[in-house]
């Protein structure tokens, strides 16, 4: 096997001219979108359409960074705030409807502990998954092979070691659950207080069609 496709398979490879020249074909697509001024809302999409070809409806604030965008994958309604760094070494999947905040980092890569042989310079890549209705506080952290459930909610400044099921609310370093989101948190906006009687007839009207 080529480090390409070494890398794909999780298994351990090093950075050869084969994986820098796709990394550079990337770069190249980054650069366009980053350098567009940020009201331009549909080369902004478009660019961004070119860095992550598998994405549906897709929104990002630049700057963005990743290392590949062909490793990412996202579903509809996907959005993601200022400065985001998605190191995509391995598959970065999003399901629909997912909101990232500023300054969030998702790592895929990592490297041996042992200092002799992180010295070889051969490193690896674990996907990271995240499901339908997710929201990522700004400055999280997430490290390879996590998986984040549907409807769970990841508050400003955490760091994601393990896994998060669905229909949380979870927060921290290292990020543990805090507690389920049910029924009762439908109509809240900020902590106690609940959105607007005018604004809560639009959300609920689809409710009485």
């Amino acid at each position: 096997m080529n480090n390409c496709e070494r890398r794909d398979q999780g298994i351990a490879y090093i950075g050869d001219a084969e994986v820098f020249a796709e990394m550079a074909q990337c770069k190249k697509k980054l650069k366009v979108l980053n350098e567009l001024d940020r009201w331009e809302y549909e080369l902004i999409a478009s660019a961004a359409k070119e860095v992550i070809p598998d994405s549906q409806e897709l929104a990002i604030v630049p700057p963005f960074y990743c290392e590949y965008g062909n490793h990412i994958k996202t579903g509809k309604n996907f959005f993601a705030n200022y400065n985001c760094v998605l190191i995509d070494v391995a598959q970065i999947t999003f399901g629909d409807n997912c909101l990232l905040g500023p300054n969030i980092a998702i790592y895929t890569a990592g490297h041996p502990l042992h200092p002799k042989t992180r010295a070889s310079g051969y490193e690896y890549g674990k996907p990271v998954s995240i499901g339908n209705d997710v929201w990522i506080g700004g400055s999280t952290v997430i490290v390879p092979g996590v998986h984040i459930g549907d409807n769970a909610v990841i508050g400003a400044g955490s760091v994601v070691t393990k896994d998060i099921p669905a229909n949380v609310v979870a927060a921290g370093n290292p990020c543990h659950v805090i507690r389920e989101i049910t029924e009762d948190d439908r109509r809240k906006l900020f902590k106690n207080e609940e959105i607007d009687d005018e604004v809560w007839q639009i959300i609920t009207a689809s409710d009485q069609d």
